[in-house]
């Protein structure tokens, strides 16, 4: 008999459990930075250079005390000890490193502990020697412990050109290998910046002006731009990265661990340094490895930083398994040989996030997982609502309240957290009423054509679906529909089956179902944009409203009632013709609002526990779109 080797080029992986999805890896396991104990330096200093990165790296010069016992030393790292090595030619400190610990230059700087008296002196170092070169146009020190580039092709800018520390310049000079030219000034003359780039793309952070800086200028290699300001203002700070991809740690306003990360668009404050210095030596290339050494006070401890977990950029991550589509392999513990396979339910999970400002039932929501808008609602005994709320995919805020107090029971609300309405309602009859959102106020536009509240809609703030509903005590539960076209609502064909508490999936009012239902409802009905049609019925029969995310083709509905006014947890995933239970809920309930892109990232929030209590709680699923089927023989 032939092996499946020799019919398939492979062999059959063996596992001993399924895979799961990258992103529910991710959140086990998440991508963080941290700092963590390095070799110590030799000889203990502040207001030094640096060149190089994490694991090879140069410490120059420096104020020791006295200077001359540190402001001519060089030392070289390894990644795990320093070695000390020739000295320079001539004694600084706050002069600029620039390159790597094999080809660096050191530029500028403080020579006179008294009246500190601003050196043009430049040397090269080849490895093992210093060699002075030719001179910069402008003496300076206290540019920057690292300036941006390379041995032959550096920039410098910034710095102090005499005492009193006001006078402090926006100066820039290229070097080519050979000589240095003047190019155009900084937007804002500072000195003791963190630098980071090349000689074409750099960026100058923070500094003093003279009080400290927040700013950040980037460089082209013609000029200067003001683009997006540190966090934590602050001066003799450390730098490590590219114009792009940037971190900065350390400083002085006073001495603080802060360390912040720079993507290309804006910071992030993240893990800080263990202890607090400023005027520290730095090398790295990246906002993911760089190391910072001594500072004040005089230290002569190093830190390095760098990343654990599963990194985000890489999928899957290396050593990883990952549930990859046409995977085929052998689960050892279930005893089944098994496939990966494309358009199944979603493998994920349900996550907290975070609360909402007030408890409440039957809200209306409009936008996505990281960015919804939460409008009106219910409390008991039997109060209203106006309240609205966005949430920006960690946190709610409180925003405007609508024109007009109101609860819905059914999952409704079409639009983004900008651009949104809010349709009918109790209030506490059967409201016609609708209101717009446009990321500030609500204003009253163009009424229902009949009054419901628990009606359920899709679509956006001018293109809506609003259908079924209650239109009068007791069971009145037409099927009518209407489209709103951003300024009247027009009906459209009816419902094949009139209900009310269901939730509508969909993210367009061409597309859409209606799901569930009072009397607990099982029922599902689709809309192409002209006609209803009965299609995949639910596992669950439910209703008095549910979350929902997705679209008419890939849907997610979680919670609700089920028979016996008992509250769900089930989390169900439709494929376009059939649903299937997926992970539940962490707290059952009923009346819960949500609304997501993708059925791979819903949201549920708000509603009734099983206490008959309102909550405030909101959960995120996430997940990714795949199967996981058993092999049959026969």
């Amino acid at each position: 008999m032939s092996e499946y080797k020799g019919i398939k080029g492979f062999q059959v992986q063996t596992r001993t459990e399924d895979p799961v999805p990258y992103a529910q890896a991710l959140a086990d396991n998440p991508y963080v930075g941290s700092w963590a104990s390095g070799g110590a330096l030799n000889t203990a200093r502040s207001l030094l250079s640096g060149a190089g990165i994490q694991t090879a790296a140069l410490a120059i010069a420096g104020d020791g005390s006295p200077v001359p016992a540190a402001g001519s030393d060089t030392e070289s790292y390894n990644g795990t000890s320093w070695t000390e090595g020739n000295a320079l030619n001539t004694f600084r400190y706050g002069a600029s490193g620039i390159g790597l610990y094999t080809a660096a230059l050191c530029a500028g700087g403080a020579n006179d502990p008294g009246s500190v008296s601003n050196m043009n002196n430049v040397e090269s170092w080849d490895g093992s020697n210093w060699t002075e070169i030719a001179e910069i146009n402008t003496g300076r020190s206290f540019m920057g412990g690292k300036a941006a580039g390379t041995q032959t092709a550096g920039l410098v800018y910034g710095g102090l050109s005499t005492y009193p520390a006001t006078n402090v310049l926006a100066v820039t000079e290229s070097w080519n290998g050979s000589a240095w030219t003047e190019v155009n000034d900084m937007n804002t003359a500072r000195r003791s910046i963190a630098a980071s780039g090349t000689s074409t793309a750099a960026l100058a952070i923070a500094g003093q002006e003279p009080s400290d800086s927040a700013k950040n200028e980037s460089w082209n290699g013609s000029s200067w731009t003001e683009t997006g300001d540190i966090n934590s203002a602050r001066r003799l700070l450390g730098g490590s990265g590219t114009s792009t991809s940037t971190l900065i740690f350390g400083g002085n306003t006073p001495t603080v661990t802060l360390t912040e990360s720079w993507d290309g668009s804006s910071w992030t404050e993240v893990a800080d340094l263990a202890t607090a210095k400023y005027g520290q030596g730095s090398a790295g290339a990246s906002n993911t490895s760089a190391l910072a050494f001594g500072g004040a006070p005089n230290t002569t401890a190093t830190e390095e930083w760098s990343f654990s977990g599963l990194d985000p950029s890489t999928t899957p991550a290396a050593g990883y398994a990952n549930a990859i589509t046409g995977d085929f392999y052998y689960n050892s513990t279930t005893g089944q040989f098994k496939t990966v396979n494309d358009g199944g339910a979603p493998i994920g999970t349900w996550s907290s996030g975070g609360d909402m400002n007030r408890v409440a039932t039957s809200r209306w929501s409009a936008g996505t997982q990281t960015a919804n808008l939460a409008s009106a609602g219910g409390y008991a005994p039997g109060g209203r609502l106006a309240l609205a709320e966005v949430y920006d995919g960690s946190s709610w805020t409180e925003v405007a309240d609508l024109n007009e107090a109101r609860s819905n029971e059914a999952g409704a609300g079409s639009g983004t957290t900008t651009a949104a309405i809010t349709y009918g309602g109790n209030h506490p009859g059967f409201s016609t009423s609708n209101e717009s959102w446009n990321g500030s106020s609500w204003t009253e536009v163009g009424d229902l054509n009949t009054g419901r509240r628990a009606l359920m809609g899709v679509g956006t703030s001018t293109a809506t679906l609003a259908y079924g509903g209650q239109t009068a005590p007791g069971s009145t539960y037409p099927g009518i529909a209407e489209s709103w076209n951003g300024s009247a609502w027009t009906e459209v064909a009816d419902m094949n089956t009139g209900r009310a508490g269901g939730s509508g999936v969909g993210q367009v009012y061409t597309a859409a179902l209606a799901v569930g239902g009072y009397d607990n409802q099982a029922l599902n009905e689709e809309w192409n944009g002209s006609a209803w049609t009965e299609v995949g019925d639910l596992n669950s029969g439910r209703g008095n409203q549910m979350g929902r995310a997705g679209t008419a083709t890939s849907g997610l509905i979680s919670g609700g009632n089920s028979p016996g006014t008992a509250r769900m947890a089930n989390t169900e995933f439709w494929n376009g013709s059939s649903w299937t239970e997926v992970a539940d809920l962490s707290v059952a309930r009923y009346g819960v609002s949500g609304q997501g892109g993708t059925s791979s990232a819903g949201m549920a929030y708000g509603g009734n526990n099983p206490s008959d209590t309102e909550i405030a709680s909101t959960e995120e699923f996430s997940a990714d779109d795949f199967q996981i089927k058993s092999v049959t023989t026969s």
